[in-house]
């Protein structure tokens, strides 16, 4: 009786270190990994209806390229294509543009001199990965061997947004 009782308490303590450790190593990665959340931004009335007049968004990608009211991104040595950027929000910081690409669709935050990502939401098949740096910020979008990049730089002047396809 003593002898299985032995048995059982070493291995209640193997289990509970086994399992202390496993939880310790999972936290500190995924910790690591994790990006700020999208934060909640105030809608006024105007914004409330140019909203309802838009068409939503399709869970397929599309080739089409919609007008943008804003200046097309800075050409880059990288294949990119013009992405539209929708009727940006005033915010205390920045305007709020969003970027839809064919793997989801980013939304920054562009300030006078930084950016800070609002959202990132991949599309449908579609997984993503985000990078973020003291002067820039990546979002890259993945299915299989389709990406698509979001870069928002502004190490050299005010935040800037281009996107490329490989």
């Amino acid at each position: 009786m003593r002898r299985g009782l032995v048995h059982v308490l070493a291995w209640l303590l193997a289990t509970g270190a086994a399992v202390t450790l496993s939880w310790w190593g999972v936290h500190t990665v995924m910790a690591g990994t994790a990006y700020d959340p999208p934060r909640a931004l105030p809608i006024t009335a105007a914004d409330a209806t140019t909203q309802q007049s838009k068409p939503l968004a399709s869970p397929t990608p599309t080739k089409r390229v919609a007008p943008s009211r804003s200046p097309s991104p800075t050409p880059s040595a990288t294949p990119t294509r013009p992405s539209p950027a929708t009727s940006p929000s005033a915010t205390a910081s920045g305007q709020v543009r969003s970027y839809d690409t064919d793997g989801g669709r980013a939304v920054f935050d562009l300030g006078e001199t930084s950016a800070t990502l609002v959202s990132a939401t991949p599309g449908a098949g579609w997984s993503m990965q985000v990078w973020k740096t003291e002067s820039w910020i990546r979002v890259e979008f993945t299915s299989g061997t389709d990406r698509v990049s979001v870069f928002c730089t502004w190490h050299d002047g005010p935040p800037r947004v281009e996107i490329g396809t490989y």
